[in-house]
This record gives C-alpha cells, sequence and structure tokens, in this order.
C-alpha cells in the first residue's frame, strides 16, 4: 500500500487497535502499551505513512538546515555513489519545502578526517543530521555532542547502539552475517574450509563488519552444517599487489577451501583473483551490487551478493528526520530493510 493511499483507519485495521490508539502513537502524546505502540509504527513505516506532512511543512517558514555526512566514494569504495540516488529522490519529494541540505564526505579510512568533519559540523549545528558511523569511538564522541545541543540525529547503514540516536534504517547486521553463512553452507561441502575475509585497514574500528562476521560465526556454531576450519583473514588495503600476496599465502597454507565470505563491498577483488589463477569450486559471497561485484555474478565467479539497499537508506532516512522536524512525530527506532540476496538469475530485478 502506497503513502499517497495509507489512511490511520488502514494502521488501526492491520494492528487491531482504535483509531484513537493510532493516532496518540503517531502524534506522541497520551500512554500506549510499548509493544502496541512498536507494531503500530512498524506498520506505519511499512506503509510509509506521513500524517499530514504538506500541511504542516507549508506552515513552516523557516529554512529547515539537514547535513548529511557519509564516507566518500571512491574508485576503490564506489558503494557510497548509490546513496546520493537516495538524496536526490527524497530532496525531489520535499522540493516544494524550505529544506537545505548539505552533503559532507569524509575519508572512509581516516577517523582523524571523521573528527575533523564532524568539529566543522559543529561550529555551524545543523537542524538535523543523517550520519553513516563507521568509526566507532569517534562517532560516540560527536553524537553525544549532538545529544547536548539537542539536534536529532539519524543513523543510516549501521548504527551505535550507545548513544541516543532517532532512528536508524539499514540492515540487521548480525542477521545479514547469518543469511550469508546459510547460503555457503548450502553450497559448500560440509568438510571443506571456509576463509572470512575483512578488506578493511582497522577491522576493529568498523563495527558492522564485526557484526556481521559475529552473525556469519554464531551460524555454524548453532545451525550449521559445515564442519570445516573458519579461517579470519584480514587485508589493509584493496591494493591488488597486497591481496595476492595474502591470498597466495592463504591458499598455499590451506589446500581445503571451500567458500570465501568477504564482509563488505569488495568481493569483486576475491574474485578478480581467483580468476586470474584460474581456482575453480570457490563459492564466493559478498555484499552490494556496485559494477565489478554484478560483473562477476554474472560471470559466476561471486555465487551471491547481498543487497544493503542504499538508496532506500538515505531517501527513507531524509524523509523521517523531516517528518520529526515537522510534526514531531517519533519513529520506530529501528526500521531494518529487507535482506535481499542477489544471484545471477534475479539481478536483473535488482539494477
Amino acid at each position: 500500500m502506497s503513502n499517497q493511499n495509507s489512511r490511520i483507519k488502514d494502521i488501526a485495521l492491520l494492528a487491531g487497535v482504535s483509531i484513537g490508539t493510532v493516532d496518540r502513537v503517531l502524534h506522541n502524546r497520551g500512554e500506549v502499551a510499548l509493544d502496541t505502540r512498536e507494531k503500530i509504527l512498524r506498520i506505519a513505516s511499512d506503509l510509509n505513512y506521513s500524517p499530514n506532512l504538506m500541511a504542516r511543512a507549508l506552515k513552516t517558514k523557516r529554512v529547515i538546515n539537514f547535513v548529511i555526512l557519509l564516507p566518500e566514494a571512491t574508485e576503490n569504495n564506489p558503494f557510497w555513489y548509490k546513496h546520493q540516488h537516495g538524496i536526490d529522490k527524497a530532496m525531489n519529494e520535499l522540493s516544494s519545502f524550505s529544506v537545505k541540505l548539505s552533503y559532507i564526505t569524509y575519508n572512509g579510512l581516516n577517523e582523524e578526517d571523521f573528527k575533523i568533519k564532524s568539529k566543522e559540523i559543529l561550529k555551524d549545528p545543523p537542524d538535523g543530521l543523517i550520519l553513516a558511523p563507521v568509526f566507532k569511538q569517534k562517532c560516540i564522541s560527536f553524537c553525544n555532542q549532538l545529544t547536548n545541543k539537542h539536534i536529532p540525529y539519524v543513523f543510516i547503514d549501521t548504527f551505535i547502539k550507545e548513544v541516543d540516536f532517532l532512528t536508524f534504517v539499514g540492515e540487521e547486521a548480525y542477521q545479514s552475517g547469518r543469511v550469508a553463512a546459510q547460503l555457503i553452507d548450502y553450497g559448500t561441502n560440509q568438510e571443506k574450509d571456509i576463509v572470512i575475509i575483512n578488506i578493511t585497514k582497522n577491522i576493529e574500528s568498523i563495527s558492522k563488519l564485526n557484526i556481521r562476521t559475529k552473525g556469519f560465526l554464531s551460524y555454524f556454531s548453532d545451525a550449521g552444517l559445515n564442519t570445516g576450519l573458519k579461517i579470519s583473514v584480514e587485508i589493509k588495503t584493496p591494493d591488488e599487489e597486497e591481496i595476492n600476496k595474502t591470498l597466495d599465502r592463504v591458499f598455499q597454507q590451506n589446500k581445503n577451501i571451500g567458500a570465501m565470505f568477504i564482509t563488505n563491498s569488495k568481493a569483486h577483488y576475491i574474485a578478480n583473483y581467483i580468476e586470474k589463477n584460474k581456482i575453480k569450486n570457490i563459492n564466493i559471497v559478498g555484499y552490494d551490487l556496485i559494477d565489478l561485484n554484478t560483473r562477476y555474478l554474472q560471470m559466476g565467479y561471486i555465487k551471491f551478493l547481498i543487497s544493503q539497499r542504499p538508496i532506500d537508506q538515505t531517501e527513507r532516512g531524509i524523509k523521517k528526520l523531516f517528518d520529526f522536524i515537522i510534526s514531531k512525530r517519533v519513529p520506530i527506532k529501528t526500521e531494518y530493510l529487507p535482506i535481499d540476496v542477489v544471484t545471477s538469475e534475479n539481478l536483473s530485478f535488482f539494477i
């Protein structure tokens, strides 16, 4: 059901409550049981319901200033290009209103650059912020300052539970890791070893990759059939020479590898190595529908890609923040997007 057709009574019907109860939850007034509140907010989110946004927004004469702070898209990490499409979609929908959005990027491999950019934002505080919190500790400090200044902020891509964010839009990283594990488990000989590859400068600072890895390993500890070794490999940089050297060593030391799980969008680097070295029967599971990944998916070197829906993340994040500023309607705390499993057979439905 689209947001244009959705009404309070539709939400009430699906939630099995009165219209008055839905109204109290959506407008944050009156006491409603926590489980009922969460149910109503989840249904409203699924319906993409926005109550009288147009009327409320048009009454607001001041300019609403938003900032979105994301890692910069690069040739080595093009995943963040996708988020721009979501920004464009959201701002197009809000074009009738006085909304200004400043798009600021930071070096996703440099914690100090994040610190510098966050300080710049606090010099001229916005009305609200959309943020991808890659570096956990630096982000906690920044978010606490936002809270002290009463600036609402929305997390996309991942979230940090220790801080007071307004809402999060993105994947459930732990469950996503378990899905990846199940995909590998079904397609790999039970006795084969599985390699978990993190291509990042500092895995300890990247909270989402840690959570995915924990979810992946948890599947094999309580549900998986595979009895082979689970080998963790960290590659500091996507430099081809570094990848070749690391994987040469991995394959020399482990002759029983049957699958590889790449925890971020860099699966194509591993697929490229597999192709060049003519290695057979390796099941690769990775993330994100960037061009190089989809090419190797179509060629068969990557078996599965898990999509994080980056366009939906930014579009929904901006609109939820706008809705909160205008209507003071508190959104559901975590909006987990569907975990899309993409193969060469269904790829055309996603691109």
